[in-house]
């Protein structure tokens, strides 16, 4: 699914053939989750193959090292560039973009001093399909930010997220909505969430969740097209006399939310806000123009 043997990927300063690849049985990475990541994508836009916002997602790449003090010599440029090459030798033009940082063998408990860089590319659809999601209240909450940098990208805190979106398909939702340690809507396993309400869109603040960049140009749209929107904390109680909802992160792009534990939101989704937030995502990340008059 994610490689065949001509796939081509860059590995610490080569690019060799994913089949060939080999990473080290005692990784700290691979033991303990201590690697950071990123997910980004390309897009076959007006104007070319287009990376969206790689010096944004490169740059909280390298954040998340420093945060975790993982040693990091890359500029966003160069990744940008080296990132470029993976999808002409993959002849690749819409695809997912997976930077990985991991770290050498180590097996105590303290920071390596030396990383891999790894950066694959391969075709992936919406990571939570096209369809409304009908998404239920996870037991799992969002780590403590006094644990963890909640902030960072890191490899081991996507365990806290397949526990939850395991969960949700097991009790038959699609996905999950995670609280924080106070009780607080936090996010998704893998999204951001914004829900509209009387012509609001609301949205957690930072602190608990991690800053997305899709959610950050969501921010932008609302901003360019004078939508208003609010960055406060709320209940899973005040999502149910709510308007609409909506997920938001690279892989999955912007997806409506059909209900929360089975409670519909009232209003259609396309004549939700979140609809015209999705129709202008769509035309930035494929270089096309929008303007619209929010009634």
């Amino acid at each position: 699914m994610y490689y065949n043997d001509q796939t081509v990927l860059f590995l610490d300063g080569k690019f060799v053939k994913a089949k060939d690849a080999r990473i080290d049985l005692f990784s700290q990475t691979l033991h303990y989750g201590y690697g950071t990541f990123e997910g980004i994508r390309a897009y076959q836009t007006i104007n070319g193959v287009k990376i969206f916002k790689a010096h944004e997602h490169f740059e909280r790449l390298r954040k998340s090292c420093a945060l975790i003090n993982i040693p990091f010599h890359y500029t966003a440029e160069e990744l940008t560039q080296i990132s470029y090459q993976v999808l002409e030798r993959n002849k690749l033009t819409n695809a997912y973009v997976r930077p990985l940082v991991y770290a050498s063998p180590n097996m105590s408990l303290t920071a390596p001093k030396e990383v891999s860089v790894m950066i694959a590319a391969w075709e992936w659809g919406k990571y939570l399909g096209d369809q409304p999601l009908r998404v239920c209240v996870s037991s799992y909450q969002r780590p403590n930010p006094k644990s963890v940098h909640v902030e960072a990208k890191v490899c081991g805190h996507y365990v806290n997220s397949i526990l939850a979106t395991t969960e949700a398909r097991e009790r038959g939702f699609d996905e999950a909505l995670m609280l924080d340690a106070k009780g607080y809507v936090a996010e998704g396993p893998g999204a951001n969430f914004f829900f509209e309400k009387d012509g609001v869109l609301y949205t957690p603040p930072l602190g608990n969740i991690l800053p997305g960049i899709t959610r950050a140009t969501v921010l932008e749209i609302c901003h360019e097209l004078e939508i208003p929107v609010e960055e406060r904390l709320f209940r899973v109680e005040d999502l149910f006399d709510a308007d609409s909802a909506f997920f938001c992160g690279t892989a999955a792009e912007v997806i409506s939310i059909q209900s929360v534990e089975g409670q519909p939101f009232r209003k259609p989704w396309k004549s939700s806000l979140g609809a015209v937030v999705q129709e202008a995502y769509q035309c930035i990340v494929l270089d096309k123009s929008y303007s619209y008059v929010i009634v």
